[in-house]
């Protein structure tokens, strides 16, 4: 493994996985042996992505940790149930294996089922009898006229917002426990709520957009960790809340995935194109738009790719994988480094607490919070150019509750150095907002999502 220039300060075994990858690919071309790796992603409507690299032609161990790390990102990152694998057959196998009802992935294949409403499958073939490229190209959002109301429902808190002509005349956020919640009526009398607190502050609602964690499939909830603990039997009624508020209200409704929601917000208030958006809050949001302005309807659910290949990275408690973007961009991450930095909080307090703590320490100028937030800012740093290799982006939206206060302001510097020393050649710009967008800007931006009846 490489490892990095600059060693993450509570993380020293951290081994980012763009190192890796770029050293893999570059020493197989080396090798004069390199074969085409073309892999292909089906997902809802024929719709396809394409990823294209090359492999060693055998089935040795640095080729199958490589291309498995790589299925793994491009199934988070673009989503599809079917993968068509246009390589070696031996890899292809073994991928095959892997990614099956009984293989080590299997949380991923039944998570793409219940995404996509179809049985995950690896078709083998060759790398020229993969499907072309299909993606959707959706310019979304940027309604701004009328009275509008937004909303961003997160896994510890849900914000929403009034909009009258693109400004915000009144915003909240209010704290709430989803995950742990067995009666869809929870979920609903919160959002239903909060939408009639927003409404009352103006004089009529023409549209209401949402923002929210999981993947949403035509105003759908289809998965996500804020509806985990709802009984099978009950799930249809708690994944179609959305459907049920619309027809209440009477208005076009359109909600989106939180991260392209990101993107969206980063859009609007920088005028820029060719946006990846990332929010730190319970888990890590992401979320693309193309530099044709456009959605791809890729998954973008980058909380599950893996981005520290350490074989002794900490585990993701929902997929049970290692290495995974939770646990490094999120209040996830700040909780996993409290022992490096040494401070103790009670095992009861939850991980919004636990991170308000480290604000008020950071706050109060101690270094151990600052270590914290410096060895996050090393995550990203090293995660840019990965998650470059898969996105075409050149400007970065970065948000949520972690970037607030001083360390966020940290996080970003020492993100800006990592590039700056090891990769000089990416040219991405880091945007945050104010304090005030970073918490509440998906709400805005969601409610710009539909389109007012005329």
């Amino acid at each position: 493994m490489n490892q990095p220039l600059l060693p993450a300060p509570l993380d020293p075994g951290f081994q980012p996985a763009v190192l890796f990858n770029r050293d893999y690919v570059r020493r197989v071309r080396i090798s004069g042996k390199a074969v085409p790796l073309v892999l292909g992603l089906e997902r809802e409507c024929g719709l396809v992505s394409r990823f294209e690299t090359v492999v060693s032609p055998t089935a040795d161990a640095a080729t199958l940790f490589y291309v498995e790390r790589v299925v793994k990102f491009l199934l988070w990152g673009r989503g599809g149930w079917k993968l068509h694998f246009g390589g070696p057959e031996a890899i292809g196998e073994s991928i095959r294996k892997t990614y099956s009802a009984r293989g080590a992935r299997k949380f991923d294949c039944n998570m793409m089922a219940l995404a996509y409403g179809k049985k995950f499958e690896v078709v083998l073939t060759s790398a020229d009898k993969v499907p072309a490229a299909r993606d959707m190209q959706v310019a979304a959002g940027g309604h701004l006229k009328g009275c509008r109301i937004g909303f961003d429902l997160g896994a510890s808190d849900y914000k929403v917002s009034a909009v009258v002509d693109g400004e915000a005349v009144f915003t909240e956020e209010t704290p709430w426990d989803p995950k742990n919640q067995a009666n869809p009526e929870y979920h609903y009398h919160h959002i239903s709520a909060a939408l009639h607190r927003a409404a009352a502050c103006m004089p009529r609602v023409d549209a209401i957009g949402g923002s929210s964690a999981g993947v949403i499939v035509d105003n759908e909830i289809r998965v996500a960790s804020l509806l985990r603990s709802i009984p099978k039997k009950l799930f249809p009624a708690a994944a179609a809340v959305f459907k049920r508020i619309a027809k209440e209200w009477n208005v076009p409704l359109v909600v989106m995935n939180d991260g392209d929601v990101t993107a969206l917000a980063g859009a609007l208030s920088l005028q820029q194109k060719g946006m990846l958006g990332i929010a730190m809050g319970s888990s890590e949001a992401a979320g693309f738009m193309d530099k044709r302005g456009c959605i791809l309807g890729w998954l973008n659910e980058l909380a599950f790719a893996p981005v520290d290949y350490n074989p002794k990275a900490p585990a993701d408690e929902w997929s049970g994988d290692e290495g995974v973007g939770a646990l490094y961009f999120s209040q996830q991450a700040v909780n996993k480094l409290l022992p490096a930095a040494k401070i103790k909080l009670p095992k009861a307090m939850g991980l919004p607490e636990r991170l308000k703590e480290v604000q008020n320490l950071m706050a109060a100028g101690d270094e151990r919070a600052a270590k914290i937030y410096e060895t996050i800012g090393v995550y990203l740093g090293y995660t840019i150019p990965h998650y470059r290799d898969f996105y075409d982006f050149d400007h970065m939206l970065v948000l949520g509750r972690v970037t607030t206060g001083r360390g966020g302001d940290i996080v970003l510097a020492k993100a800006r150095e990592v590039l700056a020393m090891e990769f000089p050649e990416v040219y991405v710009t880091m945007h945050v907002p104010d304090e005030k967008t970073r918490r509440v800007g998906q709400a805005v931006a969601a409610a710009s999502l539909p389109k007012a009846k005329k």
